[in-house]
């Protein structure tokens, strides 16, 4: 048989960070208020386990993961954002650098980054998304940083 790991979101152990994007922040909000639910609903001592950073917009993102993942007090970030495409080519630009520079910073520092940007053709679809009840992609992503904290030590078990 094969060994396996995996993790369920696990017990609450553990600190985490939450990177923010202010720019659509009706949006982001959302998420993050999704996000620390999750967090709290999973035992996370929300007061002393969690910081959240607030920067200007998705293109921010990433650096601000990285230098929260690069300070060793934090077992894995969750990256929130929201890029609502319009008329012009500016949305994959900014989707693309989140995406990327989130997926890299994972793999440079080891810590598990968790992506909850949302790239959307409407602000409806955004909305629905974020929402309060049902489909919450900050509680999802907040769900993944919980996992991946688990399976990141089950490796270091191994």
């Amino acid at each position: 048989m094969p060994i396996v790991i995996e993790a369920s979101p696990g017990d609450g152990n553990g600190r985490y960070a939450i990177v923010a994007s202010r720019f659509n922040d009706f949006i982001t909000t959302r998420l993050l208020d999704g996000a620390i639910n999750t967090l709290r609903q999973h035992g996370v001592d929300v007061n002393d386990g969690v910081t959240v950073a607030w920067v200007p917009g998705c293109v921010e993102v990433p650096l601000a993961c990285d230098k929260l993942a690069r300070t060793g007090r934090f077992d894995a970030v969750v990256a929130l954002g929201c890029v609502i495409r319009g008329g012009t080519p500016h949305f994959d630009y900014v989707a693309g650098a989140a995406a990327t520079g989130v997926s890299q910073v994972a793999l440079a520092t080891g810590v598990p980054v968790a992506f909850g940007v949302l790239t959307t053709d409407t602000v409806e679809q955004a909305l629905e998304r974020a929402g309060v009840e049902g489909s919450n992609k900050g509680s999802e992503a907040a769900l993944a940083a919980l996992e991946m904290v688990g399976v990141m030590a089950g490796i270091k078990a191994d």
